[in-house]
């Protein structure tokens, strides 16, 4: 069974019956206003992927961290993962990215869901420890005290702490990926959140290099197609431009907020590349505001909305015409 995701405007625009271009989606979590594609050569279009392109020295660089494995989007190391251990048991934090659990429960083991509170209490009972850093959808942070504490418990049963730093690129300040290859520590990182570039489909996995080898055999060869090894390396090394984003997202984030606020929104959790709210009515207001065209994330387990950024402010405009016409007179 596939899990739905954010982005499935295609499928809101048929069953609202609105024209695509007249949809906002604030449905992903992704920088709208993501990494400027550069002219790609054509050679690189007519070869086979090398390893020796500079795309691993330009990861390294960016990570700070020798051991890594390009892989195609995190995605594709949180369905691999699972089947490179025995069965084991299991601690995830609910709410957060479905697929993690969804592939451990597949593949057999055995889930244990917890609170972000509550892992202090079960760590002991836990082969493994999956977390999304910040969370998604509720934002929390695990501060690399906490992080280090927790591996040291797993690291004496060989177990596995497995950090999915997807949306951490914004603050990178709270990432373990300087830190690795630890023993039992596994760091997921995408290059569709921050960067914006969700459809080139590329992502790391930081770990030790035993790790390392199983996932790339499992995986294969060719992993990352050429063109988005050769974006993807531009991307890692244009400080100028992650600085430059970081500012204005920042800046996009508190202003998503107020508006939500304003519109008795207000978040339960944020972070800089979306706002997470809590409601009673969020399936209401979901179809409310898909009525108006602007497409969020629905969560049933709290009932709550993911509310992406707007890209320009045509799109701001979009957004708060919608709120004003949901909004209890």
């Amino acid at each position: 069974m596939l899990l739905k995701h954010g982005g499935r405007l295609l499928e809101a625009a048929q069953k609202h019956q609105i024209p695509v271009s007249d949809w906002l989606d604030l449905s992903t979590g992704i920088n709208p206003n993501g990494y400027p594609i550069p002219k790609i050569p054509d050679a690189v279009w007519l070869r086979l992927p090398e390893n020796l392109d500079g795309l691993i020295d330009a990861a390294q660089h960016y990570y700070q961290c020798d051991s890594l494995l390009a892989v195609a989007g995190s995605q594709a190391a949180i369905q691999a993962l699972p089947r490179l251990r025995k069965l084991s048991v299991v601690g995830l934090v609910a709410p957060s990215y479905a697929e993690h659990a969804h592939a451990w429960q597949k593949a057999g083991h055995t889930i244990v869901s917890l609170s972000a509170n509550d892992i202090d209490l079960h760590i002991d009972q836990l082969d493994c420890l999956v977390l999304v850093n910040p969370n998604n959808p509720s934002a929390c942070q695990f501060s690399k005290e906490q992080c280090f504490a927790w591996l040291d418990v797993l690291q004496k049963k060989n177990g596995w702490l497995i950090v999915d730093e997807a949306f951490i690129d914004c603050v990178p300040e709270l990432s373990l990926s300087a830190y690795a290859p630890l023993n039992g520590l596994i760091i997921l990182r995408s290059i569709g959140k921050f960067f914006g570039l969700a459809g080139i489909r590329a992502g790391f996995v930081l770990a030790e290099a035993d790790i390392l080898e199983q996932l790339d055999e499992l995986l294969g060869p060719w992993a990352l197609s050429n063109p988005t090894r050769f974006v993807t390396a531009c991307a890692l090394q244009d400080k100028q431009w992650q600085g430059g984003t970081r500012m204005q997202l920042q800046q996009d984030s508190e202003r998503l907020a107020h508006l939500l606020s304003d519109y008795q929104l207000m978040p339960t959790g944020s972070t800089l590349l979306f706002q997470w709210v809590i409601t009673k009515n969020a399936a209401e207001i979901h179809d409310l505001l898909a009525k108006q065209a602007v497409f969020t994330r629905f969560f049933v387990q709290p009932a709550s909305l993911r509310f992406g950024l707007p890209a320009n402010e045509a799109e701001w405009t979009h957004l708060t015409s919608a709120l004003q016409a949901i909004s209890p007179r």
